[in-house]
């Protein structure tokens, strides 16, 4: 039964990409969409899990996709390791933040500026160091469930000095709240929730691409 699932969601997997490429023609810019075909060609993979854990440490630091897309095609090949899914996804986007902190405090100049100029946030940053004067952690809190790039605030909470212990406690109850929902709904919301995402998952991964994409956008837009 194991293997037949395993065959039932790889055929799974290669029919949704084949719809999700010719939605995701519309999606600009270029790399962006390169990077959310890599990002789920990984839904294949024997090394998934390994590959979820990568994704949500470099996500939380350097790019742009989030883990939740493969987070969701494995959980709905496999829901009753949703929960476990999910605790990867949180363990990677811990250590892709404390990544991020320190980027943004020990090489600011030599990484995270060029990083932050090839997604046009380095204007933005001053912007940041004043949401963070007023509200503290609570930009942390909502950064986790926001389109704005996760990597913009782990970086900024480097730059600015934001107290790393309450940097720390707030990222694992954004992200860990997060994708444990994710992962909850998909384990324990029933064969009519699953049918539901699994029908509609083509407009669910593109609508997360469109986040991000919109996210870029915010950023650029704030003065």
């Amino acid at each position: 039964m194991a293997f037949d699932c395993a065959i039932t969601g790889r055929a799974r997997s290669g029919r949704i990409r084949g719809n999700v490429v010719q939605l995701i023609q519309l999606i600009k810019p270029k790399w962006l969409r390169r990077c959310y075909d890599w990002t789920i060609a990984w839904a294949d993979h024997p090394q998934a899990q390994v590959a979820l854990f990568f994704i949500a440490v470099i996500e939380a630091s350097i790019f742009p996709i989030p883990p939740d897309v493969l987070l969701l095609a494995l959980a709905l090949g496999r829901p009753e390791l949703g929960l476990r899914f999910a605790a990867i996804s949180t363990a990677g986007s811990m250590l892709g933040a404390c990544i991020g902190y320190l980027i943004g405090m020990l090489l600011f100049a030599s990484v995270a500026q060029p990083l932050l100029e090839f997604y046009g946030a380095m204007q933005q940053f001053e912007h940041v160091q004043q949401l963070f004067t007023e509200y503290g952690l609570w930009v942390v809190l909502v950064a986790g469930f926001s389109p704005i790039p996760f990597k913009v605030i782990t970086i900024a909470a480097g730059a600015f000095g934001l107290p790393f212990a309450g940097f720390a406690a707030a990222t694992l109850v954004s992200r860990g709240a997060r994708f444990f929902m994710e992962g909850a709904l998909l384990r324990w919301g029933g064969d009519r929730l699953r049918a539901l995402v699994e029908r509609h998952f083509e407009i669910l991964t593109i609508a997360v691409v469109v986040l991000v994409a919109s996210g870029f956008a915010l950023l650029w837009m704030l003065h």
